[in-house]
């Protein structure tokens, strides 16, 4: 096979040579090609990586259904916040960019590890990307703030709790928070949730 040149030559040096985690899926989520920075934060052989659906190593399995996937990959990007579960069964929290693109007719998704936090350790502040919250996730935040738990908002709101961390990991990238508590805090103090 002949060695690519140009801009996919810069794009493959890159994507092996990152520090970073980087991991290319395909429409079914399953991983198409990982680079080693991936491969050492997941603590998994490559070969037990190809192939697989990467929400195998995500704690509780998918953030979000097929048809939601379906929906994000239309985007022009997408980020978030997992926990992967590492071949030792040890966590580590990932912040997380995916950029989806059609290459030679296939649609792939790029996603690239932004920050990592193990044993217990907090995800650096991130910076707000200074977008509104939706409707929707206005109420699972103010849920939240109420002490409802994952499933009791997914009940009242008719929507799946794989919906509910869906629109909690969106308001929390949306206004910077580390995590739900943070999300809270900040939104009431913002004023964008009433108490």
């Amino acid at each position: 096979m002949a060695r690519a040149s140009g801009w996919p030559a810069l794009f493959w040096d890159a994507f092996k040579q990152s520090r970073n985690g980087m991991v290319l899926l395909d429409e079914q989520r399953c991983q198409v090609e990982v680079n080693p920075a991936y491969v050492e934060l997941l603590g998994a052989h490559r070969s037990a990586l190809l192939g697989r659906p990467v929400y195998e190593h995500i704690e509780d399995g998918p953030i979000v259904s097929a048809g939601e996937w379906r929906v994000t990959i239309q985007k022009e990007e997408f980020s978030g916040v997992v926990r992967l579960v590492r071949g030792d069964g040890n966590l580590v929290t990932v912040q997380f960019a995916g950029h989806p693109e059609t290459v030679t007719g296939k649609r792939l998704v790029l996603l690239v590890v932004i920050s990592t936090a193990r044993g217990g350790r907090r995800l650096p502040a991130a910076a707000a990307t200074g977008e509104t919250l939706s409707e929707r996730e206005h109420e699972v935040v103010r849920l939240i703030g109420q002490g409802s738990t994952g499933p009791e908002i997914a009940q009242e709101l008719r929507i799946s709790h794989n919906t509910v961390r869906t629109h909690a990991v969106n308001a929390m990238t949306k206004t910077g928070a580390r995590s739900r508590a943070h999300l809270v805090a900040k939104t009431l103090g913002q004023g964008l949730v009433a108490a």
